[in-house]
């Protein structure tokens, strides 16, 4: 379970103003559900996202995932707390020089992982995104959807409680958005994985989650329940945020 507690993130401007990317913020994300976050842009999103794992420090309140304040942790004990949580990037983030197998093992190397454990998990990753034949590429030879399931399958390497991923669809075609949605619908039901995803785009909500978190210039306007394809927003915002595709 994600606990976030009164949190807020500001920012200053070259010229000395400040500018609130999230305002006090408080949620609870359930363990086991795909939670999403959608807003415009400038909402907040990404911002609120990173607060999770503390990529970003919120200025107030504090971050809770599975009964561990990570806001009271050291930097190692940080560490330690973030294998616990995988992050999927919009732009892949994957490493050009190494194949997709060597992508995948670098988070368990760097948390000290045994080299035969590192090859049989990374196996096991490979399969699930089902992208074993590409095991020796890199990522030069991949597909746009391809990139994304090696990012996800590095994100699961270390098998984590958490996912989040941050517009993992936006840079993808229609069919790719479809298998990529699909991939992690998988690993959320099969390994009970939370999942909490940014995205601006209905059709991700209505095919992935189970709820989400309606943000407007930083602040959290509601949180509706997705039910099929329906969705119930009460706010005028969130009517309007709902009606888009």
């Amino acid at each position: 379970m994600i606990t976030l507690n009164q949190v807020s993130k500001r920012y200053q401007h070259q010229n000395k103003s400040w500018f609130t990317a999230v305002e006090s913020t408080s949620l609870t994300i359930r363990q086991g559900e795909v939670f999403g976050l959608m807003g415009y842009s400038g909402a907040g999103k990404s911002t609120l996202l990173r607060l999770i794992n503390l990529l970003e420090r919120p200025d107030e309140g504090t971050v809770t995932v599975n009964g561990n304040n990570l806001t009271a942790l050291n930097a190692a004990e940080l560490r330690a707390a973030r294998q616990n949580i995988g992050m999927v990037f919009q732009q892949f983030n994957l490493l050009a020089n190494r194949t997709v197998a060597e992508n995948i093992a670098l988070p368990l190397q760097i948390a000290g992982w045994e080299q035969h454990k590192i090859q049989q998990r990374v196996t096991e990753c490979l399969e699930i995104v089902d992208l074993v034949d590409r095991i020796d590429h890199f990522p030069a030879q991949l597909s746009g959807g391809q990139k994304q399931r090696a990012g996800i399958a590095r994100a699961l390497a270390p098998s984590p409680s958490v996912i989040l991923a941050d517009e993992p669809t936006s840079a993808l075609d229609p069919a790719t958005t479809r298998s990529v949605l699909e991939c992690l619908a998988d690993i959320n039901k099969r390994f009970n994985v939370t999942i909490v995803i940014v995205t601006h785009e209905m059709s991700v909500l209505r095919r992935l989650c189970n709820r989400a978190a309606l943000l407007h210039q930083g602040k959290l306007v509601e949180i509706v329940q997705v039910n099929g394809n329906r969705i119930y927003a009460q706010s005028e915002i969130g009517r309007e945020l709902t009606r888009e595709d």
